[in-house]
């Protein structure tokens, strides 16, 4: 959906941003005329900023002033015109009662007894509540307003998701600053994120999230994996390996991190977006298949405890009393999403899985069944055929959230923003390009969302030689590569 963005762009790039921006025109002005409420809002602001942007992108070479107009029309100025004159949309209102409840209770969520219709229910986890805080706080207005306070939190995610996917060059290259903002300005410039941000809902940190999550993976590295598969390795061997990997940031230049810090980064991202919805929840089995695949299950395992060590400690530091009232929690987040309580939800876009819900009990049950299929299914493809880097995890992960999103009993065309946003992540995390469009050397070097196969192998006795950087994983390689390679030209 996305296309990458260069300090050195070319006519050929701006006039095929500009034809993306003009779809996005056409969807906003759909979206102005067939909808009402904030949807339309942002639709009557959006049209015109994205037409404004397509024209100047279609008669300019640069991209910075028209994705500033864009991002101006499409997301700050609506955002602020709906929290500050319109009416709060059900995901606003919910996160900012959540929040009071946990402040004054201890707990996010209204007892069994007191949901009494569908508003009174908060479908989040216990987590999301912390952006209905300033508000609980006592702040009134557009500041106490929680959209104003999920869009740059998911903003600053998705600068450091970038970032971290991102080469490392010189000034203007794909891996600089600049064209770090320019990228995330895409992203958030998009109807995928700017729309959701201008309306309140409470999808973007959770992708956002996600995005760092795969980011931080693509850098972790174990150095197990890069062994022979059934040699025989002596202790003082693996572990002359592990430390030639821990130690690899400390002596080659362009380095970034030990493995085991992206991996702790990649668990923490993951146990908190699943803290907040239940949206996230097949992210952990996919990356956790992933570094399963690629580098052997004590990493996969180590993922996986800090991702759930994370979600519960936050679970239980923004819902302490949550163990008191386990089914207000049940009722809330589990039996309500599924369509299972008397007040129903009002999620119901027609999507194969609510229109057979939507025939009677039969039709719910069958729909249900035909999730956990899905779900299933979705199991043994990570079992059967784990993703072996992230690009092939992302893709995993948007299918199977796209399968089950068209299969629910209850949902909506927004939650497709999932696929689409980490898909279009995905696009800008791997457009390293050059002003004529192709892939520098540099670039081929350091791209760290490559579709690369199996990583180097060594023997016992090359992981022995001394000065032997083992252990290292092919994105490593390649950076150290590209290192060379500026070197070299400079």
């Amino acid at each position: 959906m996305f296309i990458g963005v260069s300090k050195f762009t070319g006519g050929r790039e701006t006039r095929r941003m500009a034809v993306w921006f003009a779809a996005f025109a056409c969807y906003a002005g759909a979206v102005a005329a067939t909808s009402g409420a904030a949807d339309g809002v942002w639709g009557t602001w959006a049209a015109g900023g994205y037409a404004a942007t397509a024209i100047w992108l279609w008669r300019s070479r640069g991209t910075a002033g028209p994705l500033l107009v864009s991002l101006a029309c499409a997301l700050a100025a609506p955002m602020i015109w709906l929290a500050a004159r319109a009416p709060a949309i059900a995901d606003v209102s919910t996160v900012a009662r959540g929040a009071g409840l946990l402040v004054h209770h201890g707990s996010p969520y209204l007892p069994a007894a007191q949901l009494v219709s569908w508003q009174s229910y908060n479908p989040y986890l216990p987590a999301m509540s912390v952006f209905g805080l300033p508000h609980a706080a006592g702040l009134a207005g557009v500041l106490g307003d929680p959209r104003i306070w999920i869009a740059p939190v998911s903003a600053a995610l998705l600068v450091a998701a970038l970032r971290i996917a991102a080469p490392r060059g010189v000034r203007g290259c794909p891996g600089s600053w600049r064209e770090t903002l320019r990228k995330t300005g895409l992203l958030l410039a998009s109807p995928v994120l700017a729309l959701p941000l201008a309306a309140g809902v409470t999808d973007p940190p959770v992708l956002a999230l996600l995005c760092f999550a795969f980011a931080c993976a693509s850098r972790v590295t174990d150095a197990r994996a890069s062994l022979v598969p059934g040699a025989r390795v002596s202790r003082a061997a693996s572990a002359r390996v592990s430390r030639a990997a821990n130690g690899y940031a400390n002596r080659v230049p362009g380095a970034r991190g030990r493995p085991g810090t992206w991996l702790m980064l990649a668990g923490v991202a993951v146990g908190a977006a699943c803290a907040m919805k239940a949206t996230a929840w097949p992210a952990l089995p996919v990356i956790a298949a992933m570094f399963w695949s690629r580098d052997g299950a004590r990493t996969a395992a180590r993922f996986a405890a800090t991702s759930a060590g994370t979600a519960a400690a936050l679970a239980a530091a923004t819902a302490p009393a949550l163990a008191l009232k386990p089914s207000a929690f049940f009722q809330n987040t589990v039996a309500y999403p599924l369509g299972l309580t008397h007040q129903l939800t009002p999620a119901g876009s027609p999507l194969p899985g609510h229109l057979l819900a939507s025939t009677g009990a039969a039709g719910h049950a069958a729909a249900a069944g035909l999730l956990a299929l899905a779900g299933i299914a979705f199991g043994a493809s990570l079992v059967l055929r784990p993703p072996r880097d992230a690009r092939a995890a992302v893709w995993r992960l948007a299918l199977a959230l796209a399968a089950l999103f068209t299969l629910a009993p209850a949902t909506r065309f927004g939650y497709f923003g999932y696929p689409a946003g980490l898909l279009g992540w995905l696009a800008l995390a791997g457009a390293a390009k050059t002003a004529r469009g192709q892939a520098s050397p540099a670039d081929d070097a350091v791209g760290v969302l490559p579709a690369h196969g199996a990583q180097p192998r060594f023997t016992e006795a090359e992981a022995g030689q001394g000065g032997q950087l083992v252990g290292v994983g092919v994105g490593d390689v390649r950076e150290v590569a590209a290192e060379q390679h500026l070197a070299r030209q400079a």
